[in-house]
C-alpha cells in the first residue's frame, strides 16, 4: 500500500461526520463530544414543558399547603391587633402551657441525645445478638400511633394500672402530672437522633476509631476527639428535629395530661381548649408560637446544613498530605 493511500485510510477513520448530519444522530459512539456536556448541564433530557409542569405543581403544593396555612394562624391571631395578640400570650394559663412545654422539651431532648448517640454507636460499630431487634425498637415510635403510647402509659401506671396500686400507696403521680408528659414526649421522640446517626456513622465506617485505639486512645478520648466530629452535623439535625417534635406533640401527651388548665397543658393543648371555647384570637396567637418555632427550627438546620457543606468544600480543597490545616483553621 503506497503512502498516499494509507495517509486516506487513516483521515477517513478517524474523521468524525458534523454535527447535526443523519450518521452523528445514528448512535451515542459516533455523537460530538460536546453533546454529553450540554445535557450534563441541562441536568435533564426531559423536555421544557415537563420541565415547568412540574415546578409549577411543585410551587402549589407548597402555596396551598405551607404557605396559606402559615399566613393564616398569623393573620387569624393579629386580626383585633397586635393589643389583644399579647393579652392572650399573657394569660396565666398560657404561660403555664409555655413553662411545661419548655420543662417537657428539655428533659426529653437530652435524654434521647444520651440515648440517640448509644443506640447508634452500638447498632453502627458493633455486631451483636438482637442487633436487628434493638433497631426495630428504636423504630418502634414511628410505626406506633401517639395516642396508643400515651394509653399504654395510662395502663402502666394509671390508677386501675400494673403499678398504679403502688404509686399510689407511695403517694407518687405520673398520669396526669408532668412525669406523665415528660415520658410520653421521650417516647414520640426518641427515635429521631439515633435515625439521624445511623446511617452516618454506618457509612463512616470504624477505621478511624481503630486506628486512634491503635495509637493508645482511649475510649472516651476516640468519642470526643474522632467520632464526636464526624457525627456533630448529624447529631445537630436529629437535636433540631427531636425538639421540634417535643414541644409539638399533641396525641401522646393529650392522653396523659388530664387537660387541667395551667397544670398539665402544654401549648397544644392550650390551642385545643381556646379553640373549642370559640376563643379563635387566643387560640391563634399560642398557635402562631408553635408556628414561629417550625420557622426558628428550620432556619437553624438551613444554617446547619450551609455550615456543613462549606467545611465539607473546605476540607476537599485541602491537599490530602496535610488534613490538620482543617483542624487549625476552625
Amino acid at each position: 500500500m503506497s503512502e498516499k493511500k494509507a495517509a486516506k485510510l487513516v483521515a477517513s477513520l478517524t474523521a468524525l461526520p458534523p454535527e447535526g448530519t443523519a450518521l452523528a444522530r445514528s448512535g451515542p459512539s459516533l455523537r460530538t463530544p460536546s453533546q454529553p456536556v450540554r445535557r450534563a448541564q441541562a441536568g435533564t433530557t426531559e423536555a421544557a414543558w415537563v420541565r415547568y409542569t412540574l415546578i409549577t405543581i411543585a410551587l402549589l403544593f407548597v402555596l396551598l399547603f405551607l404557605v396559606l396555612p402559615l399566613a393564616a394562624v398569623f393573620t387569624e391571631a393579629l386580626r383585633k391587633g397586635f393589643g389583644a395578640y399579647l393579652a392572650a400570650l399573657q394569660e396565666p394559663d398560657a404561660w403555664s402551657a409555655i413553662q411545661l412545654t419548655l420543662i417537657a422539651a428539655v428533659i426529653a431532648v437530652p435524654l434521647n441525645l444520651v440515648f440517640g448517640v448509644a443506640a447508634a454507636w452500638a447498632i453502627a460499630k458493633y455486631e451483636f445478638r438482637g442487633k436487628s431487634f434493638l433497631t426495630t425498637l428504636v423504630d418502634l415510635p414511628f410505626s406506633v400511633s401517639p395516642v396508643v403510647a400515651g394509653l399504654m402509659y395510662v395502663l402502666l401506671f394509671g390508677a386501675q394500672g400494673w403499678f398504679g396500686p403502688w404509686l399510689q400507696a407511695h403517694d407518687i403521680k405520673i398520669i396526669f402530672a408532668v412525669p406523665g408528659i415528660v415520658l410520653a414526649t421521650v417516647f414520640v421522640t426518641f427515635p429521631f437522633i439515633a435515625r439521624e446517626l445511623i446511617p452516618l456513622m454506618q457509612a463512616q465506617g470504624n477505621d478511624e476509631e481503630q486506628a486512634a485505639i491503635v495509637l493508645g486512645a482511649t475510649g472516651w478520648q476516640t468519642f470526643w476527639h474522632v467520632t464526636l466530629p464526624n457525627i456533630k452535623w448529624g447529631l445537630i439535625y436529629g437535636v433540631i428535629l427531636c425538639n421540634a417534635r417535643a414541644m409539638g406533640e399533641f396525641g401522646a401527651v393529650s392522653v396523659v395530661s388530664g387537660h387541667i388548665r395551667g397544670q398539665t397543658n402544654t401549648l397544644p393543648l392550650h390551642v385545643e381548649i381556646l379553640y373549642n371555647e370559640y376563643q379563635s384570637v387566643a387560640a391563634f396567637a399560642v398557635a402562631s408560637l408553635l408556628a414561629i418555632l417550625a420557622l426558628v427550627t428550620l432556619a437553624i438546620k438551613s444554617v446547619a446544613e450551609w455550615r456543613h457543606e462549606a467545611e465539607m468544600k473546605a476540607a476537599a480543597a485541602l491537599p490530602p498530605e496535610r488534613p490538620q490545616v482543617l483542624a487549625a483553621v476552625r
